[in-house]
């Protein structure tokens, strides 16, 4: 506790670092253009479309910066009116006020990170280089502010003495606690310190994730002869043909890379040579040199949160991270990767033998090598399940799998229904609109598909909210899901890969859990819940993609519309659990790097010239470096860790436990009910963050996940 004169002298200094650090990067901001009047920028009010869809027809890159920095401005002229209020500190005028506080910005940021991340171009990267360490400057402003806490922490302490709804004291307590862990409680000095870390972070993430969009366009695949290409389909070579002319390039064929170091076209190619080069320029991304090399970005990233950790009283950047997640502890972390690892690494071997006879048996004289891995695959499934994953293609396009699949489960689990909409503006031509009805024909939701790759788009796939529900804002959600499917030539028909499927009705997951929110405060809304909760419910949704009745709705032929045949239908669950050694494998070997990465102390991190070492070490000590497999991902092209998933990337595991065992839930429940919808949606897809997680997953399911159904699933029991 402090004694009223080191109070008084805390504060004294701590405003002059919080005036110093907002006039810097206020000064900083360059002046909007004179012509830019309130009502030329349409960020600077609320848009007129439909539940306040973002007016893109209207948007422009130069709106973009005056509307961050307006936005900030104002945000801080509201955080002062709470600061400066002479009343004692309330819920209303302290809690809710800044709940209220920052629509401009939270409209302009919600655009920006979406566009950025589906639709990026140059002034946009200048544009968010620039920016990065002004909005980190401006959350350290309200984060840190010593009279805005003392007034939250006023409420916090006597919410006992009040009769508040559930919802508000979580609110109460949970905002007490984002500030406790953004550094409220750290003296002047220490702030000065965190706010020069978050600073740099921000820039240093920035950097970091420009260099992984660039390199992975930088480094596509350029072939010369289409004889390489051999075991690629006719519209495979004609799309490589179709970007070579994209790039000045007429006559040759280029492959682009995805973000992950296996890239889909190894399962096909037969020129072992090609696979080489693709598997190695593929891994080799960040980290062989050059304007895009993340080696310096990742090892002083690291660092930094290494010692932002320890300075806000936590062993290491896991420790800190897990402390407002299910998980809690890096201990329950890693007792739940050391428990999974033994039985696929094992189940991986088993694979790589099978792998390693159907090399020999066609003659091949050669060892089993990385970028062998997913063509012999398919060999073995075939020869096994009698079963070639091409086959699926014909069946699965895209419109077909989402009206007739994705969205025919929604209407059956839930009774929701959807309208396209035509009218409303977009921000890339094949970004698309539905309007989402309730059961009782209300309106729920928009809801927005960008399915499509390009090389202005981020890798991966994902769901975003324009617009998230509020009862107190009065707002709908709009919500959005994006993938990376190839885009085919002009007239012919998107046909998905299973994997792109099951990936859709993934990410459809996340939309319901964001169009379901039925929460007061924004704080809650949606998708706000610990990272290794989020994905269970977009998880859950994948079961839907092989439910027979879906299937069967879906999974018809896209020129003759008959149904799949049943003997295929067959083959995709006779196969569900092969090859998931590998699978299990690379995502614990990424995870268990992400742990290596956040465990560390500053001074146990490695220098940039020492990442690819570190790495190897890291992975070596799990048991999870085998010859055959890299991780999914390789630390300087980790998207995920230098974003919202650092320390968090065993989420995907964590929520798949409880995944598999909500899916037996539903088995056990009769399976696609409205009943069981209902409950689905009520106990906890609606809730958002308003409760605590598992105590929602408990009301839901009845009692504590059981792990067994995950291990069942996977084959690893």
């Amino acid at each position: 506790m402090f004694s009223r004169k080191t109070e008084a002298a805390t504060m004294i200094a701590y405003k002059y670092v919080l005036t110093c650090a907002t006039l810097l990067f206020l000064a900083a901001c360059s002046q909007p253009d004179s012509n830019m009047t309130q009502n030329a920028n349409p960020f600077f009010s609320e848009s007129e479309l439909y539940l306040q869809y973002p007016a893109y027809d209207l948007i422009e890159d130069a709106h973009f910066s005056p509307a961050f920095e307006r936005g900030m401005e104002i945000q801080l002229e509201e955080i002062k009116a709470i600061t400066s209020n002479t009343e004692p500190a309330t819920f209303e005028n302290t809690l809710i006020a800044m709940q209220r506080s920052g629509q401009m910005l939270s409209r302009v940021s919600r655009v920006f990170s979406g566009m950025t991340s589906a639709h990026t171009n140059e002034t946009f990267e200048s544009i968010r280089a620039e920016m990065a360490p002004k909005r980190a400057a401006h959350s350290d402003a309200i984060g840190l502010n010593p009279v805005l806490f003392e007034r939250i922490k006023s409420v916090f302490d006597s919410r006992d003495s009040v009769a508040y709804d559930p919802e508000s004291r979580r609110l109460i307590e949970e905002t007490y606690k984002d500030f406790v862990r953004a550094g409220a409680n750290l003296s002047a000095d220490e702030k000065s310190s965190l706010m020069a870390f978050n600073a740099e972070l921000a820039s240093l993430q920035t950097s970091f994730s420009q260099n992984v969009l660039n390199e992975v366009n930088d480094k596509a695949i350029v072939v010369d002869s289409a004889d390489e290409l051999a075991g690629l389909t006719e519209d495979q070579i004609a799309k490589a043909a179709e970007a070579a002319t994209a790039r000045d390039m007429e006559g040759k064929f280029v492959i682009p890379l995805l973000n992950s170091s296996g890239q889909p076209v190894l399962g096909s190619l037969q020129n072992r040579a090609l696979r080489e080069r693709i598997y190695r320029t593929s891994i080799s991304r960040g980290n062989s040199g050059g304007a895009y090399d993340n080696k310096e970005n990742i090892s002083r990233i690291a660092r930094i949160r290494a010692d932002r950790a320890k300075l806000l009283g936590f062993d290491n950047h896991a420790a800190l991270g897990l402390s407002n997640q299910t998980a809690q502890t890096t201990q329950a972390v890693n007792e739940r990767l050391a428990t999974l690892a033994p039985p696929a690494v094992r189940n991986a071997k088993r694979e790589a033998a099978d792998l390693q006879r159907m090399i020999d048996s066609e003659g091949g004289n050669f060892d089993l090598a990385p970028w062998d891995w997913a063509f012999y695959t398919e060999k073995v499934r075939k020869d096994r399940f009698d079963f070639d994953a091409s086959e699926l293609k014909p069946y699965l396009e895209m419109n077909n799998v989402l009206e007739n699949g994705v969205f025919y489960a929604a209407e059956m689990v839930f009774g929701i229904t959807f309208k396209e909409r035509t009218d409303l503006p977009v921000y890339q031509e094949d970004v698309r609109v539905w309007e989402v009805f309730d059961h009782d024909g209300s309106t729920l939701a928009l809801f927005t598909g960008d399915f499509y790759a390009r090389e202005t788009k981020n890798g991966g796939a994902w769901m975003n909210a324009a617009v998230s529900q509020s009862g107190l804002m009065g707002s709908r959600p709009i919500i959005g899901n994006h993938q990376n499917i190839p885009k085919p030539l002009e007239g012919q028909p998107t046909l998905m890969t299973w994997s792109e499927v099951i990936t859709m009705f993934h990410e459809f997951g996340h939309a319901l859990h964001g169009m379901f929110s039925n929460v007061q405060y924004p704080r809650f809304s949606g998708t706000s819940v610990p990272r290794d909760f989020v994905e269970f419910p977009s998880q859950v949704n994948e079961m839907w993609a092989s439910w027979p009745d879906v299937l069967e709705h879906y999974a018809v032929h896209y020129e003759t519309g008959e149904p799949m045949p049943r003997a295929l239908l067959n083959k995709i669950f006779d196969s569900a659990q092969f090859n998931q050694g590998f699978e299990t494998t690379e995502y614990l070997a990424a995870s268990l790097l992400d742990q290596a990465w956040h465990q560390r102390t500053s001074n146990e991190l490695p220098t940039a010239d020492e990442v690819l070492e570190f790495e190897s070490e890291a992975l070596a000590a799990a048991g999870v470096a085998l010859d055959h497999i890299s991780p999914r991902y390789r630390s300087t092209y980790f998207s995920h860790i230098i974003g919202g998933y650092s320390a968090g990337y065993y989420s995907y595991i964590w929520s798949e436990v409880l995944d598999a065992d909500a899916v037996e839930w539903f088995k056990e429940n009769g399976g696609m009910t409205r009943e069981n919808g209902d409950r689905f949606r009520n106990e906890l897809l609606s809730k958002g963050g308003s409760v605590d997680a598992m105590t929602l997953y408990r009301n839901f399911r009845g009692g504590d996940p059981d792990i067994k159904h995950l291990l069942n699933r996977r084959g690893l029991n």
